[in-house]
């Protein structure tokens, strides 16, 4: 029996606008993604992975992107903070540890409360539950740069799994898990698709792919798969559509439409690697 993997990467608000759009595109098309074996979300795809594998219906997801972001919080993410990463990791082999300087970062930065960001991403689960289908939740412990990976057997509640894996360092809180802390699972690979070994085939559907690492570059996780794979970008008319600011709610609208249309010209690649499963 075939066997497939659908990940999907972090981009910030217009990523998962970006990600719906081209999720509900496709099946338009006859190609349903959502139907994969595993679902792997890191940051902006935990939260479209999450809703793809608790069932909500992709229709309804779209829709959903359209209206006016009421429940999000306006944040930006601009070059300071991103260079403010750069330097943290910059000449540093030990790839964990980089991380933790990235954390410490996190942990130090002045946000808005966690109980506020918790509840924005709730908003967006509409507080669901683990599904029974296999997914996965990608996070870094903020302390020690330990990269983590969470999934319905952890006794994790979904909605905590998801805004760790969602909290970008220096812009929104760790979120706390037991006695940990944790950053956005992007800070080791803003893909992680590494995670997909194992399955025969693989679609990526990646709004960034660009790594801190050198283990953890998209070209060689695709290489260590040793599957059939397709990866998904966007196109100049959807990075034109997500604007200077990743986490603009306003963006949200036009991203996934740009994602939507995108779709159209993704389909014959998607299906190649999606319509042989049996």
């Amino acid at each position: 029996m075939t066997t497939r993997a659908l990940v999907l990467g972090g981009g910030g608000v217009t990523g998962v606008a970006w990600e719906i759009g081209m999720l509900t595109g496709l099946a338009e098309a006859g190609i349903d993604l959502t139907d994969a074996d595993v679902v792997i979300g890191t940051s902006a795809g935990s939260v479209v992975g999450a809703l793809v594998a608790t069932g909500l219906d992709l229709p309804t997801m779209y829709a959903g992107q359209l209206a006016p972001p009421t429940a999000e919080i306006p944040a930006r993410l601009g070059l300071p903070t991103i260079l403010r990463w750069t330097w943290a990791a910059a000449g540093r082999r030990d790839e964990q540890r980089a991380r933790a300087r990235i954390g410490a970062m996190a942990l130090a930065a002045h946000t808005v409360p966690e109980a506020d960001r918790r509840a924005v991403i709730a908003a967006r689960l509409d507080d669901a539950t683990w599904p029974e289908r296999r997914l996965l939740v990608t996070a870094v412990d903020a302390r020690t740069g330990e990269f983590v990976v969470f999934d319905r057997d952890q006794g994790v509640d979904l909605v905590d799994a998801v805004g760790a894996s969602c909290a970008v360092p220096c812009v929104w809180p760790p979120v706390t898990i037991g006695d940990r802390r944790y950053i956005d699972g992007g800070m080791r690979s803003p893909v992680n698709a590494d995670l997909a070994a194992g399955y025969d085939q693989v679609v990526i559907v990646a709004p960034v792919t660009a790594s801190f690492g050198p283990s953890t570059r998209i070209g060689r996780q695709i290489a260590g798969l040793g599957a059939e794979v397709v990866l998904i970008q966007p196109d100049k008319a959807a990075k034109r559509a997500f604007g200077r600011n990743v986490l603009d709610p306003a963006r949200r609208a036009p991203a996934a439409r740009a994602g939507h249309a995108q779709a159209r010209e993704e389909s014959a690649r998607a299906a190649g690697a999606w319509s042989a499963a049996a």
